[in-house]
């Protein structure tokens, strides 16, 4: 079906509510094109030391992008190998140290890489994240604090930190990494869900209220992939039943027993299934990218809902007067 750009529908055109939110969420991946140019193009993206965002640092990259590569820890051994094939390459990666759980860490980081890029940022890809595995009630505070740090609050750092620029700019983009399990819950998977769902809900109001600035937000959601988010969830969750309660543990023999031996074993996907989402994405028209992206070979448990909830929002708020054309922007492009 043709796509409606958003901002037309901001002049006042009209749009069959319920029915283009669910074609909306149905619509098509944006396809990858190896041969499309990012020249031009800023991304910074965070949590590169390893899986989807050093995949995607080299990719984007090798189409021309002019990549912020960002992690924590600096200097560290997966900083130098990214240094290495940058040169090889001869790619335009800039490796900048910020870690998402510190305010002034994110601000000063993308101080720095907008002053080497001469103005504001294109598209900033929200990826870094980890996982804690345990029954909820084991979750101490610690651990809680730490996996909405750094899943939820971490991008709202990064966010407001680039949207002064893009919003001067009139322009940009913001990816959100989020995962088929911020829409659907598993038992024992601790608080990853609820961190993934907040984000969920925070990105969706972004892309509304952005709309009049022309800044697109999506959200991928990756199945499961073989990244070393299982050796750091790993070493997360033996920390935490090291230090659990007794009191706590006692209800859950079984699962506590698993906390730090998962391996992802069964993953066999391609990890480079999101790096390319991400470049389909920033090769999409603004005004047309999709408000939620499922990415995965196998199962996507999370389409319905995404379809349910995108008719949801057309139906109960797509004819006000005050926010009905933010809501028809991003569910009818």
């Amino acid at each position: 079906m043709p796509r409606i750009d958003r901002r037309s529908l901001l002049a006042g055109a009209a749009a069959t509510a319920t029915l283009a939110a669910t074609a909306r969420a149905r619509a098509a991946d944006p396809v990858y094109q190896p041969d499309f140019s990012l020249k031009g193009k800023s991304v910074l993206i965070t949590g590169c030391s390893s899986g989807f965002g050093r995949l995607a640092a080299e990719l984007l990259a090798q189409q021309g992008a002019k990549v912020f590569a960002t992690m924590r820890g600096i200097p560290r051994p997966e900083a130098i190998g990214l240094m290495e094939v940058m040169a090889k390459d001869k790619l335009d990666i800039h490796i900048i140290g910020i870690d998402v759980t510190s305010d002034e860490s994110c601000l000063y980081g993308v101080q720095v890489a907008e002053q080497i890029n001469g103005g504001p940022i294109d598209v900033l890809v929200n990826n870094a994240g980890i996982g804690i595995t345990s029954p909820v009630e084991v979750q101490d505070m610690d651990a809680t604090r730490l996996i909405f740090e750094t899943n939820v609050f971490g991008p709202h750092r990064m966010a407001r930190a680039v949207l002064p620029g893009m919003r001067k700019k009139g322009a940009g983009q913001i990816i959100q990494i989020s995962s088929q399990l911020g829409r659907v819950i598993t038992p024992w998977s601790g608080h990853y869900s609820a961190t993934k769902f907040a984000l969920e809900a925070m990105s969706e109001q972004l892309a509304y209220e952005l709309v009049p600035h022309n800044i697109d937000v999506s959200i991928i959601e990756p199945g499961g992939y073989p990244t070393k988010v299982w050796v750091n969830r790993n070493a997360y969750s033996a920390a935490l039943k090291e230090r659990a309660a007794a009191i706590h543990t006692a209800g859950y023999p079984q699962q506590v027993a698993r906390m730090g031996m998962e391996d992802g074993s069964g993953r066999s996907n391609d990890p480079m299934d999101v790096a390319k989402a991400i470049s389909g994405l920033i090769a999409q028209a603004p005004g047309t990218r999709p408000l939620r992206l499922p990415v995965s070979p196998g199962n996507k448990p999370q389409i319905p809902i995404n379809e349910v909830t995108a008719r949801v929002q057309s139906e109960w708020l797509g004819n006000s007067p005050v926010v009905g054309p933010l809501i028809r922007a991003v569910h009818d492009s």
